[in-house]
């Protein structure tokens, strides 16, 4: 899938956190909506999990409008909910290559970004990684924040805490 600028304008104008964090604020909205249907026209034809994703748009244009990444540093628990996350660091014109051969890993992979703090999988790690990742900042003198981002689902396993 090609990416149609006049589909996505304002999506168009971010390809890093970056630029991203050279959007007004009042732009925000509109790229969610246009993030969010880009998830799904691309990642729908690669049979990717969008639904996580889904939930997490607005969430992660935040994160990552607020927080300096890839400095600051997000962790993601469950690797579906990193599909915006993808799009927003530079890998959005090939997210729809999702589980295809030589594609996009479908979770937070570090070989892939240097926004991928951790190759995640599935749920209940982030908190734990997160402590420690934080803690090892803070000896070292980084003035670097950690977020977590962890699911209901996430959150009852033994591993969260």
């Amino acid at each position: 899938m090609s990416f149609d600028i006049a589909k996505y304008p304002t999506l168009a104008l971010v390809d890093s956190t970056q630029e991203l964090r050279l959007l007004p604020k009042e732009s925000l909205p509109k790229l969610c909506d246009e993030l969010r249907r880009y998830l799904l026209d691309s990642v729908s034809r690669s049979s990717g999990h969008f639904a996580s994703g889904l939930g997490t748009v607005e969430l992660t244009v935040a994160l990552h409008y607020v927080y300096n990444t890839p400095f600051d540093q997000l962790i993601w628990d469950v690797g579906h909910q990193a599909y915006p996350h993808k799009i927003l660091t530079g890998r959005r014109d090939k997210i729809g290559t999702i589980r295809q051969k030589g594609g996009l890993h479908p979770f937070p992979w570090r070989g892939e970004s240097e926004y991928d703090v951790l190759s995640v999988g599935h749920s209940s790690t982030s908190i734990s990684a997160g402590i420690g990742i934080a803690v090892a900042a803070e000896k070292e003198g980084k003035n670097r924040r950690t977020v977590c981002v962890i699911g209901d689902g996430a959150i009852t396993a033994g591993m969260a805490f």
